[in-house]
């Protein structure tokens, strides 16, 4: 962030509290910090301040920040969505070598709804349908649930419309690029996650072997060596943390 952009928030805390008829001492004491770090944010010196306590001033005030990483202008773009075509394609293999029918990239247009499944796979013995996102960041939770919800909703209709796929149950699954960044934005809403994904990787694989029952999956999954939630036993220089042992958010098969 610029020095300009810097000074740009700070006055947007500013006018915030100012139109609370807030001091910045009332700022600071709902917030959980000092006047001094108010008065640095709206002067504009954040960096001079931790991203956290930033985080925690806005939220007093019903704001929040979205940091943005820019490199080499539409370049990145470029990077995120190879990466994100990397994930599509070593998914839609997993499936195929399953025994799934897989398509990818479908779009639809169906009572004013409109988007695009990454991934619409078929399971023709058991008649089931799957609906995939993948999601190489987790930007909007609230939003990235709701759209799933909607092609949930909709894969049956588009399944037997586009490729004459007759649904006995439709399933869900999203697939999250694996990282420490995602596990902790997943962590923070645990709850939600927890009651909208119950199933989580090693059932997740489990289920896509053997598809009985519906599902409702999440799936960290690591584009480095085409599995998730597990190291390379081949490398010896890779150090696993103490809760190594597994995956912990994993069932055990």
């Amino acid at each position: 962030m610029s020095r300009m952009d810097d000074q740009r928030s700070g006055r947007v805390v500013r006018m915030l509290r100012q139109r609370r008829g807030w001091r910045q001492v009332d700022l600071a004491s709902l917030a959980g910090c000092s006047q001094s770090l108010v008065s640095l944010i709206e002067r504009g010196h954040l960096d001079r301040i931790s991203l956290r306590r930033l985080r925690r001033v806005l939220a007093a005030l019903d704001a929040w920040s979205s940091l943005e990483v820019r490199w080499r202008g539409p370049d990145l773009d470029r990077l995120l969505d190879a990466r994100h075509a990397r994930i599509v394609d070593a998914v839609a293999a997993r499936l195929r070598m399953a025994g799934w029918t897989v398509e990818v990239e479908v779009t639809y247009s169906e009572f004013g709804e409109r988007g695009s499944f990454d991934l619409l796979a078929f399971h023709p013995r058991l008649g089931v349908v799957l609906a995939v996102e993948v999601k190489t960041e987790l930007v909007s939770v609230e939003a990235t649930l709701r759209k799933l919800d909607e092609k949930e909703r909709l894969a049956a209709t588009v399944a037997l419309k586009r490729f004459g796929w007759q649904a006995r149950s439709v399933s869900r699954l999203l697939v999250i690029a694996e990282g420490p960044t995602a596990r902790r934005r997943v962590q923070r809403h645990a709850a939600l996650f927890s009651r909208a994904f119950p199933a989580r990787n090693v059932a997740v694989r489990r289920w896509l072997r053997k598809p009985v029952g519906r599902l409702s999956g999440l799936w960290f999954f690591s584009d480095s060596n085409g599995r998730s939630g597990k190291s390379d036993r081949r490398r010896p220089d890779r150090v696993r943390g103490p809760n190594s042992a597994g995956d912990t958010n994993a069932i055990a098969e």
